[in-house]
């Protein structure tokens, strides 16, 4: 069945005229998420589901050669440092916790600086997450075929 995916030249096509768009959909999913609906979780998801489509269609190891499994994990740490490090900034300028006010000397503007760092992160640390256990499933798949 795999192979079939990906010999279709329809497929391949439609895919690859749709990762880009698809990706910049995410990007305004995530940065129009602190004025409307969206934000990090669904911008996340959007991003990986691009990874994933060109996964699918291409094979497992194009999709680990667009991603490779080493930037993918310090992806994921990555944004889970950037949503925490948001956090821990906002403690060390005597606020509490992820209080976005103190980030910024006005506190209108901190809060816009703290949602978008913190929604940053979230949108990060999901799309790795959802693309790793893509390509963790999938070579399971692969192994026991």
């Amino acid at each position: 069945m795999r192979d079939k995916i990906s010999s279709s030249p329809v497929l391949s096509v439609v895919s690859k005229i749709l990762f880009a768009p698809i990706i910049i959909f995410g990007l305004y999913v995530q940065f129009h998420g602190d004025y409307g609906p969206g934000g990090g979780f669904q911008a996340g998801v959007i991003v990986a589901a691009a990874f994933i489509l060109y996964s699918m269609i291409f094979g497992l190891s194009k999709g680990e050669t667009l991603v490779p499994i080493m930037i993918n994990r310090y992806l994921m740490c990555i944004g889970v440092l950037l949503y925490a490090g948001v956090g821990i900034v906002s403690i060390f300028l005597d606020g509490m916790y992820l209080d976005y006010n103190v980030l910024s000397s006005d506190p209108s503007t901190g809060q816009h600086i703290g949602i978008i760092l913190v929604e940053l992160g979230v949108g990060i640390t999901v799309a790795t997450v959802m693309i790793a256990l893509y390509h963790s499933f999938a070579s399971f798949g692969e192994i026991n075929e």
